[in-house]
């Protein structure tokens, strides 16, 4: 059972020592809660509970806390327990999925509270993460298309930098940290620098964007087979010839922008040009909204509906299943496909 208390005002007295504390100081003080800290059991007064609405309890490994436990309950004084902040620093890399907070993981959301330290990306979930991060320090890290104003690079270098000092630090990316994601990089360079580095999967856009536009990726005696492709960067004849040759359904993430070169690309390679095509735009918002047409229409249709990123690319049958089942699929609580023609 989860309880949620309007703490701001109340005085809260926090054991434990400053180092393993650290992190529920920062989450009460974010609460807009009266901070009181007891470092040792051996300097306890039963006079500091006489106005503190809640006492929080950081197991940091020192014996004495009991007495301080026992004389909260005979006050009647609502009682917690912290776990303790680690010691060492370390990195974990969450994939936030494709930017809707209820698909982040549970191991996601418990990363983000016991972190210390936040740097998001612009299509991760951010609108609730002061509270899904209560005791973290946020950072903005996220590149716009063309634009990187904190290079790769820099981002790798404050991960490492911010885990040395002792800080546990989340990495949070839209979709799933290894799919276009440059996960790797950051967990290689976190290798690098010896900093204890985790990866907890995410939901990839590649799959859940279109289906929250009501079409499948894959369907029965239709497609059994889906490629995912970048579309940051125009493809080459050879992979357009190989994608066509595949068969199946192609799924383009960051593929607006290459649509013109995409679309030519596969008419050459003899892809047929009734073959239907979706661009789904932003997944999950409420303002998600689905372009259809053919491989010979979609440039001009998604240029009239003025499609811009983050979007994603469906090219398959899969499409006119999608739109078949559109007017029954009813995915709870989630935006219904807007159909341009």
């Amino acid at each position: 059972m989860e309880l949620r208390v309007d703490l701001a005002g109340c005085t809260v007295l926090i054991t434990g020592g400053e180092a393993a504390s650290r992190r529920a100081v920062r989450r009460y003080q974010a609460a807009r809660a009266t901070v009181q800290r007891l470092e040792r059991p051996g300097d306890f007064d039963p006079s500091m509970l006489d106005d503190v609405q809640l006492v929080a309890v950081v197991d940091d490994g020192q014996p004495g806390w009991a007495q301080v436990e026992q004389l909260s309950r005979l006050h009647r004084i609502p009682l917690t327990h912290e776990e303790a902040a680690l010691a060492n620093g370390s990195v974990t890399l969450v994939g936030g999925g494709p930017g809707a907070t209820g698909l982040l993981t549970l191991h996601a959301a418990a990363a983000l509270r016991e972190a210390d330290v936040v740097l998001f990306d612009r299509l991760a979930p951010t609108a609730d993460l002061p509270d899904l991060a209560p005791a973290a320090e946020l950072v903005d890290v996220g590149k716009q298309p063309g634009h990187h104003p904190i290079p790769q690079r820099e981002i790798e270098a404050l991960l490492i930098a911010h885990a040395l000092a002792g800080r546990h630090v989340v990495r949070l990316k839209g979709g799933d940290p290894f799919v276009f994601g440059r996960g790797s990089e950051e967990l290689a360079a976190c290798v690098e620098a010896g900093v204890p580095c985790r990866v907890i999967a995410g939901i990839s856009s590649a799959i859940a964007v279109p289906a929250a536009a009501g079409i499948p990726v894959t369907h029965r005696e239709v497609s059994h087979l889906f490629t995912v492709v970048s579309g940051h960067a125009p493809l080459t004849d050879d992979e357009h010839l190989h994608l066509t040759g595949l068969g199946g359904t192609i799924v383009v993430l960051m593929g607006v922008g290459t649509l013109p070169q995409l679309a030519a690309g596969l008419a050459r390679a003899g892809m047929r040009q009734d073959m239907p095509v979706a661009v789904v735009e932003r997944g999950y918002s409420p303002s998600q909204r689905t372009t259809t047409g053919t491989l010979s229409t979609i440039v001009t249709a998604a240029g009239s509906a003025r499609c811009q990123s983050p979007a994603v690319l469906v090219i398959g049958e899969v499409v006119r299943v999608g739109l078949n089942l559109a007017g029954a699929a009813q995915l709870a609580d989630l935006p219904q496909p807007v159909a341009v023609p």
